[in-house]
């Protein structure tokens, strides 16, 4: 089960998002998807929350409201983080994330630690704590299922985009050649290019 949040500091809203344990946090970690940042307590045990930016977004383009929203909500889900004063929040690009077989079930490391940020909260905000659980909904979702469909969707729009490079290179050709057909053309019409009967000399007889 994942429970979905919404953050309505911007427009249109955003959605962060958690598992309920480890087990669904270890899903998460395993079927996450490249626009995925996480957040996390840092060096303290917490909820692990996401929010899924648009394709070609990256950790710049989070608008300062909506990490607050989100450093919050991982603070508020963490027993021992939610009593804590001045604690960091560590986030990264889900693709960041390293896991081992010797790791727990659950638990994460770094492929760069040079690509995690943090974020410092100094203590719990309550209303914006109360505003994000007054939004808060449970699903039931298949992240193979929805990871699946977004790399086949991410595939089909790659193809479409290859096809539609390759019609207008051939339209782009097609009008070169035109192009290169007329100036000939116009090249082999001009005046000097032309001659007459007059510009022979010729000394047939005339006809009355």
């Amino acid at each position: 089960m994942v429970f979905y949040f919404i953050s309505n500091v911007v427009q249109p809203p955003v959605t962060l998002f958690m598992g309920i344990d480890k087990y669904e946090n270890e899903e998460l970690i395993k079927w996450g998807w490249p626009e995925d940042v996480w957040f996390h307590v840092d060096k303290v045990s917490s909820a692990h929350v996401y929010l899924r930016l648009q394709q070609g977004q990256t950790l710049d383009d989070i608008p300062s409201t909506v990490l607050e929203d989100a450093c919050q909500l991982v603070k508020a889900n963490s027993i021992n983080g939610n009593k804590m004063n001045n604690i960091d929040i560590v986030y990264t690009m889900w693709e960041n994330l390293k896991k081992t077989p010797a790791m727990e079930v659950g638990q994460v490391t770094f492929h760069k630690d040079k690509e995690v940020r943090k974020m410092r909260v100094e203590k719990r905000i309550n209303e914006i704590v109360n505003r994000l659980n007054k939004t808060k909904r449970e699903e039931h979702p298949d992240f193979r299922a929805e990871r699946e469909k977004r790399d086949a969707d991410e595939r089909a729009d790659k193809k479409r985009e290859a096809r539609e490079v390759r019609e207008k290179e051939k339209e782009d050709e097609k009008r070169r050649k035109e192009e290169a057909e007329l100036w000939s053309y116009n090249s082999l019409m001009k005046t000097e290019n032309m001659s007459t009967n007059y510009d022979a000399g010729n000394d047939s007889d005339e006809f009355m």
